[in-house]
């Protein structure tokens, strides 16, 4: 089993200032490093974001556009060092534009031929198209602009091309289908696998998983938005949806893919301190991430 690293990448780029850029700092210190057996300074590093334009970018219609690129680049160096070492990184953002960075990470291990998958645990699809994103917000977007879709600024870095084939991508238990259609948000591709919370509670989180898990047929990065939880138990995100998974539900399908061998890092997004005053929510993110994280190479929990 790799050993962990953690990666601070605290960016708000694709999003605003709201809080999330502290998602980092609460965590550990809610006692994330030391559940982990991370006491060791070098077992972390952290990635600063460029500061923050809030004009929308003109040419792109995406706020911060050419930061996001640059910083992209900078967290795919930390990144790709952890893999070069053997070690499994946890990425704590920051909002979820974050995602580019760590699939460039793999993009540019695997070349033009490499094909890494994606398990995408998001209450939201972003799919968004600049023009359908009111704000600009490119953290509505970067699955799109994963898959290839978008300016060619972010959806060809380094000249790379698209980070993910949209076929070796899951989208797993969103549930903003609706919302997503009224504002015309472009619809996912066919081949683009699609496993919904409706779908997810149907399965079961444990066997939803298992399913996703066979349709990425390849190494895969996760990434975890923390509105993939239900708004009930954790309402401190920024743009809140009825339903979502349970803490435990959510302790399943981590437990599950990260005790394939095939995983290859996690990152997580969007949860926001800031709406978290005593604290509670960071230690029950907290918990749940060291608990599951035990999972790698099949440990018991």
């Amino acid at each position: 089993m790799r050993n962990l690293t953690v990666i601070e990448a605290p960016s708000i780029l694709g999003l605003r200032p709201s809080g999330v850029e502290d998602l980092p700092t609460a965590l550990i210190q809610a006692g994330l490093l030391d559940q982990l057996g991370l006491t060791n300074a070098d077992t972390h590093t952290r990635v600063e974001a460029p500061p923050y334009d809030p004009r929308r970018d003109e040419e792109t219609g995406i706020l911060n556009a050419a930061a996001i690129a640059h910083f992209s680049a900078n967290l795919a160096d930390a990144v790709g060092d952890a893999l070069d070492h053997d070690l499994f990184p946890l990425v704590l953002g920051g909002d979820c534009t974050i995602l580019l960075g760590n699939l460039l990470a793999l993009r540019r291990r695997g070349g033009r031929s490499g094909r890494y998958g994606l398990l995408f645990l998001d209450g939201h699809t972003d799919f968004y198209q600049p023009s359908a994103e009111p704000n600009g917000e490119a953290a509505s977007m970067e699955l799109a602009l994963a898959t290839g879709r978008g300016p060619r600024l972010l959806t060809d870095l380094e000249g790379r091309g698209p980070l993910v084939r949209e076929e070796n991508v899951v989208a797993f238990a969103f549930r903003d289908a609706a919302e997503s259609t009224q504002a015309g948000m472009q619809p996912l591709p066919q081949t683009l696998h699609a496993i919904d919370l409706d779908a997810v509670r149907a399965w079961g989180a444990e066997a939803a998983a298992h399913r996703a898990l066979g349709l990425l047929g390849t190494a895969y990065w996760i990434h975890l938005d923390a509105d993939v939880l239900s708004d009930d138990v954790m309402p401190a995100v920024d743009y809140r949806l009825p339903g979502g998974l349970t803490w435990q539900e959510l302790e399943d399908v981590l437990h599950t893919a990260l005790s394939d061998e095939r995983a290859l890092g996690l990152d997580l997004t969007i949860f926001n301190p800031h709406l978290d005053p005593d604290g509670t929510l960071a230690a029950r993110l907290t918990e749940c991430l060291s608990r599951t994280l035990t999972a790698r190479g099949g440990q018991e929990r």
